[in-house]
């Protein structure tokens, strides 16, 4: 189970009484995060799981633009688990489910999803931030997941900070890179080609590749 680089809540962040949690991350990113989502997720309906939910405020945010999809939050964190439900009350948006607990070193993830009683015949799966602050097992078990449970025209979204032919993309890049294997040398910012490479096995393809800010990209991936 990977654990997390900072804990929301625990960063000195706000906290509401209902438990939920408030990213400084969220403000910076919703809005670029979404214009990207947006162009690939118009007209869809279905289900859309997104892993790693962290506070919950991106799941809502998503959720108030695309009334025809219903979003699955999820994430292994109790005190993010907490938060991502609170948002969601508090959000009173109908098409947000309560948060399921996915663990990505298991390529089932979880036991509703196995059961049929989680979301089936994914639209969309959704995961920014995680792979690079978690062991290599966390991207493999994504992408296995990814292959089994997306329907035919099903899309997976990956945000976060990739190299590209072995190469930073940025110094900055190169610089949280080494702090990260520092810290756990099983993690690290992963390179586009890797990703790729698990893609492939899963049936998936890179269709897009999507700059954004912060040196940051979106990758996005199909049958």
């Amino acid at each position: 189970m990977a654990e997390y680089v900072v804990e929301f809540g625990r960063d000195g962040g706000r906290v509401e009484p209902d438990g939920r949690l408030d990213a400084p991350a969220f403000h910076r990113n919703h809005e670029p995060i979404w214009a990207a989502l947006e162009k690939h997720l118009a007209g869809l309906t279905g289900n859309v799981v997104e892993v790693g939910s962290g506070t919950g405020q991106h799941v809502v945010h998503f959720a108030r633009h695309t009334p025809g999809l219903v979003w699955w939050p999820s994430d292994l964190n109790q005190r993010h688990v907490k938060s991502i439900e609170a948002w969601r009350v508090h959000s009173g948006l109908q098409n947000v489910r309560s948060p399921l607990r996915i663990d990505l070193t298991d390529p089932d993830w979880c036991p509703e999803m196995r059961s049929g009683q989680g979301p089936a015949s994914l639209a969309a799966v959704f995961c920014a931030n995680v792979i690079h602050i978690a062991p290599w097992s966390v991207a493999e078990g994504l992408f296995a997941g990814a292959g089994r449970y997306l329907r035919a025209d099903g899309k997976l979204f990956l945000y976060g900070p990739f190299k590209r032919d072995g190469k930073h993309t940025a110094l900055s890049n190169a610089v949280f890179d080494t702090s990260l294997r520092e810290g756990n040398p099983d993690w690290g910012v992963r390179d586009i080609g890797d990703v790729e490479t698990l893609a492939k096995a899963a049936g998936l393809s890179l269709i897009d590749t999507i700059e954004m800010p912060a040196n940051n990209l979106t990758l996005v991936f199909a049958r």
